[in-house]
């Protein structure tokens, strides 16, 4: 299973802001779940960057639309419930 680092850094986000709570501070907590379930952390390279610009402008959530465009190179489905994300023909899960 992969794990987007773009999630990662939205989590942080989100807890630094007080809108996550963790058991303890957020990034010894996820690096101990990482460990722990042994997802693996899909990096953010290039070919992803590149691939926003050719992404319609539908979602201007940055980090959604970051998810799509690994998603879209790396030919894997994106677990998500918004369904706004659909318009751009990635597989979806949940």
């Amino acid at each position: 299973m992969l794990l987007s680092v773009a999630s990662i850094w939205e989590i942080v986000v989100k807890a630094a802001c007080g809108r996550l709570s963790f058991p303890q501070p957020a990034a010894p907590y996820l690096c101990e779940q990482i460990r722990q379930t042994r997802v693996e952390v899909l990096p953010i390279v290039l070919s992803h960057v590149l691939r926003l610009e050719s992404l319609p402008m539908r979602h201007r959530d940055p980090f959604d639309r970051i998810l799509l465009a690994q998603a879209l190179e790396e030919g894997i489905p994106l677990v998500s419930r918004d369904r706004a994300l659909d318009a751009y023909g990635v597989e979806m899960l949940w």
